[in-house]
Formats: C-alpha cells, structure tokens, sequence
C-alpha cells in the first residue's frame, strides 16, 4: 500500500472524526427549539435531526465545491494530506471546547479556520500552495457577516407576521397548533444543516482524494454521500445536550411560535445560501441570530444579551483559534515525519 493511499485513508477517517463531532455539536441547531418547546421529545427530535441530515448531504455539492475548491490549493502529495490532516485536528479541538462551555460556535468555521492554519503553516516551510484570500474573502467572511444579520431581520419579521395573523386566537389552541407545526420547521433546519455541514465534510474527502491522485475532478462519489451523512446522522443521534441548552433556554425562553418562526426563518437562510449561492455559512450563526430576532419582538430587554455576547465571542474566535490549534499541529507532525 503506498503512502499516497495510506495518508488518504488517515485523512479520511479524520474527516469522520470531524464530521461525528460536528453531529452532535451542532444537533442542537435543528432540535433546541423544538425540544425546548416541548414539541417534540428529546430522541424523537435527535432521529429526525439525524434523517434530515441524511437527507440534506445529497443536497449539498454547491456547498461542498466551494469547500474542496475555493478556500486553499493544495500540490498533489503525502506533505498536502498532512495539511489537511492537521487542518482538520485543529477543527475537532475546537469544536469539542465549545461542545464543553456549551457555546454553539460554528463547526463551519472550524474547519476553514483549521485548513487556513494548517496551510499557512505549511507555506512558511516551503510547501508550495496557496490560501485563496479572495474565495475566503467572497464565501466565507463576508457570508459570515451577513447571514447572522438575515437570520435576525427574518426571525423578527416572520414572528411580526406570526403575531399579527393569529393575534385574536386563544393562547393554549395556538401553542398546541405550533407544537405541530414544529415538526416540519425542525425537519426543515435539519435538512438545511446536512446542505451545509455534511456539504463540507464531502468537500474534504473529495480534496484529499485529489491530493491523493485517486481522483482527478472534484465530482462526489457515491460512497462518499452516504459515509459523511452517516457518520454525521450518528453524530447528531448521539446529542449534544450542553449547546442545546444554551440556544433553547440560556437565550431565551421560548414559547411554540416562537420556536417555529425561528426555525423558518433560519431555514429560509439555509436554503438560500445552499441551493441558490452555494456558500457555506454557518448553521450556529443563522439559527442563534434568528432565535434572537424573534426574542426582540417580544421585547428588547427579553433577549438575554450577555450570553448572547459570549456566543458573538466564540464565533469572532472560531477561525483564528481553530486555524492556530491546526498550525501548531501542523508544526508537531512537521517535526515527527521530516
């Protein structure tokens, strides 16, 4: 077996590792609502998250072009797959610090942050490569800007609109209306998640089959559909109840159409940004915003804005932290292999 395929296999099996934390990580993306509404029950909120995914991963190649393709390039070799490698170590080092504090940072950004690092890393011993500042520039920062900023005007104006057409209905009819109507709004954030999360997980599989010379275009094989979203369904089967808490409760208390105008709203955006520009924006960012948009309607003061500013924390931390875990990595492994 040659090294080649060798380091391929290792890389793969890391972009699982990757792909199982960022399951139950950002399970609480699809579910917090609706489990903090009582709408739907813990487990049964998880299989559906789970399916959705499934499901969502073969919506995704847009998403996962721009992954495979639009952040870093990469000479084909043994050195490149140990870049991705390290990339995505600094990736799930990452995403398991915020899983332990709770904090629903983006997995997303974790990621690019991690390749970013490693490549940098990389570049300043004479790997021969680039970071692609423009892609990163067009599908990920300024995405990043915007979206959280959509997600919270569309929560405001969907739960606005919410509030006016059902305003003369008795509270307890409505909440038991919504409690239904949850379940589709749920499934739908899920579906968008395994647009956008599973997406760039296939992304990386499909670099480093190219790194490898197992591949030469960036078309997704099969195998590699079901891999990522099944790795990511059991992921998110197996919960990621601290983040969880913290969207469905910590921000704020949220009743049954409140939770399903959240949950619309953040997979409209979802849905935009995969299927109509094929940017990989943040799941963590977009359903947090829209959870606080909707508080807002309620009343400013409602919305507990200083866990809300520990979250803006650790999504403005994500990249630089992640990339520098993914350099010092990079340097480690540098060291051992020569």
């Amino acid at each position: 077996m040659s090294a080649l395929l060798i380091g391929a296999i290792v890389v793969i099996v890391m972009t699982m590792v990757f792909a199982f934390t960022n399951g139950f990580h950002d399970a609480a993306n699809a579910i917090a609502t609706s489990v903090s509404t009582r709408a739907l029950p813990p487990r049964v909120a998880l299989l559906m998250a789970a399916l959705g995914n499934l499901v969502g991963s073969f919506l995704g190649a847009k998403v996962a072009g721009t992954v495979g393709e639009g952040i870093v390039s990469l000479p084909p070799g043994t050195k490149s797959l140990v870049v991705v490698f390290a990339g995505l170590v600094g990736a799930v080092v990452w995403n398991l610090i915020t899983w332990y504090f709770g904090l629903p940072a983006s997995s997303s950004h974790s990621l690019i942050g991690g390749l970013v690092g490693a490549t940098l890393a990389a570049l300043s011993l004479g790997l021969s490569g680039q970071v692609l500042w423009s892609g990163i520039l067009d599908k990920v920062i300024v995405p990043m800007i915007i979206s959280p900023v959509i997600g919270l005007v569309v929560g405001y104006l969907v739960m606005l609109a919410v509030m006016w057409t059902f305003r003369r209905s008795a509270p307890g009819r409505l909440n038991r209306g919504f409690r239904f109507a949850q379940t589709g709004s749920a499934a739908l954030m899920a579906l968008g998640h395994g647009m956008q999360d599973a997406a760039k997980s296939m992304g990386i599989v499909v670099l480093a089959l190219n790194i490898s010379g197992i591949q030469h275009d960036h078309h997704i094989p099969w195998w590699v559909y079901l891999l990522t979203a099944g790795v990511m369904a059991a992921g998110t089967y197996s919960g990621g109840w601290r983040v969880i808490r913290t969207l469905g409760r910590r921000i704020i208390h949220l009743d049954p159409p409140q939770g399903f105008a959240a949950e619309l709203s953040g997979a409209a955006v979802l849905f935009g940004a995969s299927i109509g520009f094929g940017v990989p924006i943040s799941t963590t960012h977009t359903i947090t915003a829209a959870i606080m948009g909707v508080g807002a309607t309620k009343r400013l003061s409602a919305v507990r804005w200083g866990v809300a500013g520990n979250i803006v924390v650790a999504w403005v931390l994500t990249l630089p932290a992640a990339g520098l875990f993914a350099l010092v990595v990079y340097y480690l492994a540098h060291l051992i292999l020569g």
